[in-house]
């Protein structure tokens, strides 16, 4: 494990403010990381965000986002709590990084406007190399044309040339490499059903090269990858549960058996 367990130290400082007052924070002793794939779950409020967001101000991930985790405005309370908790990291490396999905369509328009600024810059430069050798103008473009076929490589056409979904995976497939570690705050937020089963057989491919994954989650396909560690945030307490013991997957599976039923119930109700 890269991340090996996260623990409140006994300076811990008790302050009635956000992230502090969190529950799940208030009882955290320590949390051990003992599979590659760890998976958060619990109703939205239940605080396993403020966890998984302070995780990654400690490993200084870098964040599929518009900025650093260092930087992000929106992750303050976040790098405050990480500073205030215990760490414990086997061999820490940079590879990886943090997504929450809301922040990916700002990524996606970021690279957009980063491509069309070098297409713009490469334009630039033909009109003042015209009058230059061949080799000058060819020279003269090495540096845009490179970054240009980086994204390229990267991303095809672009994130924002692709459905939601399809983009997502496109940039799961170019961004996960070995050894790294991945931080995902609700990544089935764009995908269907099958693109969640196409996204557990890519991070699958990732564990067997050596990556660890820490997991936010509702959706009942992510929570069933074989051999995760179930980490249910309820009722301001942290603790490991079962798959079939799991709240989602018992609302799902009643729901799918009979929905006739369970629907005429709700809505009679």
């Amino acid at each position: 494990m890269l991340l090996r367990e996260v623990s409140k130290p006994s300076t811990f400082a008790e302050i009635d403010a956000y992230p502090f007052n969190v529950p799940v924070v208030r009882t955290l002793d320590t949390l051990a990381f003992s599979s590659p794939v760890t998976i958060f779950v619990g109703e939205n409020g239940s605080g396993k965000s403020t966890l998984l967001e302070a995780a990654a101000c400690a490993a200084h991930l870098p964040s599929i986002g518009l900025e650093h985790v260092d930087r992000d405005p929106t992750l303050q309370a976040a790098r405050e709590l990480a500073q205030a908790l215990r760490w414990a990291w086997s061999g820490r490396k940079k590879r990886g990084f943090f997504l929450r999905a809301e922040d990916f369509f700002g990524y996606a328009r970021q690279v957009a406007q980063q491509k069309a600024d070098l297409l713009r810059d490469l334009r630039d430069v033909d009109a003042e190399m015209a009058n230059a050798s061949s080799t000058a103008q060819t020279w003269a473009r090495v540096p845009f044309q490179n970054q240009l076929g980086e994204i390229q490589h990267r991303y095809g056409d672009g994130l924002d040339a692709q459905s939601h979904g399809e983009s997502f995976l496109k940039l799961f497939s170019a961004r996960f490499v070995p050894d790294g570690l991945y931080l995902l705050d609700e990544p089935e937020a764009p995908l269907s059903p099958t693109r969640q089963m196409s996204l557990l057989a890519m991070i699958h491919g990732m564990v067997q090269r050596g990556s660890q994954f820490v997991i936010a989650t509702h959706s009942p396909i992510l929570m069933a990858y074989p051999g995760a560690d179930l980490i249910a945030f309820d009722d301001g307490a942290i603790q490991r549960v079962p798959y079939e013991s799991l709240e989602s997957v018992i609302l799902l599976r009643s729901f799918l058996n009979n929905p006739e039923i369970f629907l005429r119930r709700l809505l009679e109700e």
